[in-house]
């Protein structure tokens, strides 16, 4: 007997209010799937504007969901089941921070050169 997939109403909050990606969606979608289906329909005229699905986390109940697990497998189901309405799940955009490669050796002779010296 194959097991039917469940259904359910969810929308989607990003950090200003504004609610996106308003559906019915079945249990068995991953987060990443639904990260990209986000993706695709992200307001452009807001400040912050996500580049790939690895700049958004997608939070329910107070949980990140992680990328490869569905959302049977987040538990998301039984929470839609006691509310019987709308799902809504929080969006948090997070860009990445551009790291600079500093060489090592450059590192050190800044160490060994720089020396202050304050006399009050």
């Amino acid at each position: 007997m194959v097991k039917a997939d469940k259904r359910f109403e969810l929308k989607f909050r990003i950090f200003d209010g504004t609610d996106i990606g308003h559906g019915t969606y079945s249990d068995s979608i991953t987060a990443a799937t639904l990260k990209q289906r986000l993706l695709s329909q992200w307001p452009r005229d807001k400040s912050i504007v996500p580049k790939s699905v690895n700049d958004m986390k997608l939070i329910h109940a107070g949980k990140f969901l992680e990328n490869g697990k569905t959302l049977a497998q987040s538990r998301v189901a039984q929470v839609g089941e006691l509310s019987g309405g709308v799902i809504t799940m929080h969006v948090v955009v997070q860009l990445p921070v551009v790291k600079r490669k500093i060489d090592k050796k450059q590192t050190k002779k800044q160490k060994q050169g720089s020396s202050s010296c304050t006399i009050l």
